[in-house]
């Protein structure tokens, strides 16, 4: 962190010229399990982890946002945008269906979002921002919602806005949804502003509410080991938006406002009722949401050996209810089980990104090499393995 700070900081000054008057950092997120259960409002168990996006901040006389990055061309500046054009930068998302900003669609619509929230963008400063980020992108860390969280504490404490941690995810979630064009929950953002050493957060997503829950994995000689298959995938394009859909025509022809509204008693019903693919997405959200709680308490009884178990089940659904594994999470996953994990299965949207595995420590470098070998074999690009350990949430830090 301490290498990030200095690197944001010297950036901000070589590119815009000034001192920025702080910088704050928010950190990607694990989800150990409960995936696509958000949006149905439904539960989740994520965890925030040690990679983390950092913005270095000041605020200018004008009304412009000026936005560049350390992986940009350091010759130019990335974006300019005044803070009255906001709103047709918004539409200009609904009628492509994606923003024309790429990552910077991300901050800039949590400016958006704080303006729908209540903010006076007419009478805040404009203001200078600088990212640098160790959240590999296109992975399922939730790198977007990093540089989400990251932007809105930033704004939250420049602009004097004085919203809460929830307020700050609701804004995210926004521009995610609204500015990005990427229709996710409201997981990852909680999980980066809300996030706690050692422990999950369980979010009831209909209700908003969350609970800290002690994971204790250094004390059980257990760490969680992250696959990044290196196939990058898009929230905001493809099967996401599709899965989506389908729960929700699960729930119109299911009489329910949403898919939590059900439970494993309506499966029998459901299946009567509705096509193979529409009750096969259904069957995964319902057992998904049970997994969840089932894992918490495997955790509060330190039964890692369930929670493993529970792992492999989320998988499972997910690559043959839900569809949205792929070959290469499928062979990590495969491996990693038979090389010492307690369970796997992949994190994130789908469609690529990471898989996840349980394991004890001495465990991890016969994963590792087991990995890579096992990738070569079939051809697939080479794989990133590293671990992650469970911390806090998005600060400032200078």
């Amino acid at each position: 962190m301490t290498d990030l700070r200095d690197d944001v900081r010297d950036a901000f000054r070589a590119r815009f010229g000034h001192t920025p008057q702080g910088i704050w950092s928010a950190p990607g997120r694990v989800n150990l399990i409960g995936e696509h259960t958000d949006y149905n409002e439904g539960f989740v168990l994520p965890f925030a982890i040690d990679r983390r996006t950092l913005v270095a901040a000041g605020p200018r006389e004008d009304s412009t946002l000026r936005l560049a990055s350390t992986f940009d061309d350091e010759d130019t500046l990335y974006l300019e945008v005044p803070m009255g054009e906001l709103d047709a930068l918004q539409a200009l998302t609904n009628e492509r269906g994606s923003s024309p900003l790429e990552w910077a669609a991300y901050p800039v619509g949590v400016a958006w979002a704080l303006g729908r929230a209540g903010a006076d963008l007419a009478a805040v400063p404009g203001l200078d921002l600088m990212f640098d980020s160790n959240v590999p992108v296109g992975a399922g860390l939730s790198s977007s919602a990093a540089i989400e969280c990251a932007a809105a504490l930033a704004l939250d404490d420049l602009w004097r806005l004085g919203l809460s941690r929830q307020q700050l995810a609701n804004a995210g979630q926004l521009a995610e949804n609204e500015f990005a064009g990427a229709p996710t929950g409201i997981m990852d953002q909680t999980a980066s502003l809300l996030g706690v050493r050692d422990a999950a957060v369980l979010l009831d997503c209909r209700m908003l509410e969350t609970e800290t829950v002690p994971l204790g994995l250094d004390e059980a000689g257990l760490t969680t080991v992250v696959i990044d298959t290196g196939v990058a995938h898009e929230h905001s394009t493809g099967g996401y938006a599709d899965r989506r859909l389908s729960c929700g025509k699960a729930a119109v022809l299911m009489g329910v406002p949403s898919l939590r509204d059900l439970g494993p008693g309506d499966l029998d019903r459901a299946e009567a009722k509705l096509s193979n693919e529409t009750f096969r997405r259904m069957r995964h959200v319902i057992t998904e949401n049970q997994r969840v709680l089932d894992a918490v308490d495997a955790i509060r009884d330190h039964d890692h050996a369930a929670l493993g178990e529970l792992l492999d089940a989320s998988h499972r659904s997910m690559r043959d209810d839900f569809e949205i594994s792929t070959p290469e999470l499928d062979l990590a996953v495969e491996i990693a089980r038979e090389n010492g994990a307690l369970g796997a299965r992949m994190t994130g949207g789908g469609f690529g990104g990471s898989a996840i595995a349980l394991a004890p420590l001495d465990a991890v470098s016969r994963i590792q090499v087991a990995v890579d070998g096992g990738f070569a074999e079939h051809g697939f690009g080479m794989p990133e393995v590293f671990t992650v350990a469970p911390s806090d949430g998005a600060a400032r830090d200078a």
